[in-house]
């Protein structure tokens, strides 16, 4: 007498993936970089008074070369929140948005409940050389655009900080001051008041930020 099983045969057995690695467990060497020409038909929002946003970054962070500054503002343009952090990392997309992202789950909740993102996070990066685009860069814009998605928030600009000044990168606007380097401005002369509707001003929400 013979006896069949009821149970389906047993399945392969999946492996859970490490980051960074395909189906296989082989290592993924795709480039996690966005080019110029991606970032710039991202649709990515200009930033109204750039120059307003680098400098009061630039004076609440005070970065060095190899750090990041990453930041939320409001529809207004207000800064609802920030974090400051060293590279730790190789360049790779991969690392900078769990970096990122990292930052931005301790400094504010998440808006994934919203159909439409409402905030958005910009990202000042200080380093060497000058303003012209470099692989880096590209792997920069990629992190900070998958942190964006994973923390519901619009991705906005990247912006990166070099001896020469700043530039808004895929947009072409940029300054001499603040450069990397350079004595930060006090913050109090770098918040212009936020005009009210209906009239009136009153100071920018400047929340505090983490490091």
């Amino acid at each position: 007498m013979t006896f069949e099983s009821t149970q389906p045969p047993p399945g392969p057995v999946e492996r859970p993936r490490r980051p960074g690695t395909d189906f296989f467990g082989h290592q993924d060497t795709a480039p996690r970089l966005l080019e110029p020409a991606e970032w710039a038909s991202a649709g990515i929002p200009l930033l109204r008074d750039p120059r307003q946003v680098v400098g009061g970054l630039y004076s609440r962070h005070s970065p060095t070369p190899e750090t990041a500054v990453v930041a939320v503002f409001d529809p207004e343009e207000r800064l609802q929140a920030s974090a400051s952090f060293r590279r730790s990392s190789a360049p790779d997309g991969w690392a900078f948005r769990n970096a990122l992202l990292d930052r931005l789950r301790r400094v504010i909740p998440h808006d994934l409940r919203r159909r439409t993102p409402v905030r958005t996070a910009v990202l000042l990066y200080c380093r060497a050389g000058d303003g012209r685009w470099t692989a880096e860069d590209g792997a920069w814009m990629w992190g900070l655009r998958d942190a964006c998605t994973l923390h519901g928030l619009r991705c906005g600009a990247y912006i990166t900080l070099t001896p020469e000044g700043w530039r808004v990168q895929g947009e072409g606007r940029g300054g001499r001051s603040p450069r990397s380097g350079s004595a930060p401005a006090p913050l109090e002369e770098t918040e212009a008041p936020y005009v009210r509707p209906g009239g009136g001003t009153r100071s920018p929400m400047w929340r505090a930020a983490a490091r």
